[in-house]
């Protein structure tokens, strides 16, 4: 009787095992299989990312490419003169002039940038020429400007009557004191993971209110305000770009990620890193946001108030960024 058991059990196992894979081996299989990325997703700094997602969403739900999509996003305010920090409209410098910086970065870790660009209205676009028809990755000053030109691109007006009379205000006393999340409210960066798993990301910036004429931030710096990653993910950051230039912030954010962080905590960290290296922070705001490969997001900043937005295809929502202080 015992041998004819041992005989059955025996039976059943080798039938199992003959017929496809073992119970154990399904349990091993499924822990170790990844999950699916979320994709498309399209992330983006401050409230007026929201109508630059759609815009994003538009091309990404499309099965356009994460480039297209973000070219196209921070195109919106780049062209709105209600946003006083991006583009037409923007702050000027203490000269009255308004000088726009911008980068964008795509999946093979293309890249271009212009900076200190005056009177072009979509600075993103002509980074973008910059990228892909010349051999450099950034241009500045008059030299944007004139390639800018040659590309097509009509030169403008940037200063509004409404910036104009901001400006002539403040120079009654001239004082330089950015306020958190106004004045340093200053950069639109958008992220993008489109179909086909590529990352791509922008940003464009009139820069600080009323800063030295000349003065370049973070956000035309590949590394500092924008970084993308194509095998790990994406970061850009927003705030005082000096802070961010000194730790090489949305690079440090990534290689953060490449480490294994969640890209909230290596955006909390990153913001760390700058709060070691500034000491006093009390008047000044640093926020990064991040895009996996995963799909996976999130943001991090010093002080409360900022905030992202976000765009899938189940949601479209404004995120309070969790803060340090």
């Amino acid at each position: 009787m015992n041998s004819r058991r041992k005989f059955l059990r025996l039976s059943a196992l080798s039938a199992t095992l003959v017929g496809g894979i073992s119970p154990f081996q399904r349990i091993w299989a499924g822990a170790l299989e990844k999950p699916k990325a979320n994709k498309p997703i399209v992330i983006s700094t401050w409230d007026h990312g929201m109508p630059a997602n759609e815009a994003a969403w538009q091309i990404l739900s499309l099965n356009g490419s994460a480039l297209d999509a973000v070219e196209a996003g921070v195109r919106v305010p780049e062209a709105d003169p209600n946003v006083r920090t991006v583009g037409y409209g923007g702050f000027p410098d203490r000269e009255g002039k308004v000088t726009l910086d911008a980068c964008i970065m795509d999946k093979d870790s293309n890249c271009g940038s212009v900076a200190f660009l005056q009177h072009i209205k979509h600075p993103i676009s002509v980074a973008r020429k910059v990228m892909e028809d010349t051999p450099h990755v950034m241009l500045v000053g008059e030299g944007a400007l004139q390639f800018a030109l040659s590309k097509g691109f009509p030169k403008e007006n940037l200063l509004t009557p409404a910036s104009e009379k901001d400006w002539q205000n403040w120079l009654k006393e001239s004082k330089y004191r950015p306020v958190i999340n106004i004045e340093n409210h200053d950069t639109i960066g958008l992220l993008a993971l489109d179909a086909n798993g590529d990352l791509a990301g922008a940003c464009t910036t009139s820069g600080a209110a009323y800063k030295m004429h000349g003065r370049v931030g973070d956000s035309p710096i590949i590394g500092a305000g924008l970084y993308v990653d194509n095998e790990i993910g994406a970061a850009t950051a927003t705030g005082l770009g000096e802070a961010v230039v000194r730790t090489v912030g949305s690079h440090l954010v990534v290689e953060l990620m490449r480490q294994g962080l969640s890209p909230e905590k290596a955006c909390q960290k990153a913001v760390e890193r700058i709060m070691v290296k500034q000491k006093n922070v009390k008047d000044l705001q640093v926020g990064f946001i991040a895009l996996n490969k995963q799909g996976e997001y999130g943001g991090y900043c010093i002080h409360r108030g900022f905030n992202y937005a976000v765009k899938d295809h189940r949601t479209s929502q404004l995120i309070d960024s969790k803060f340090k202080m």
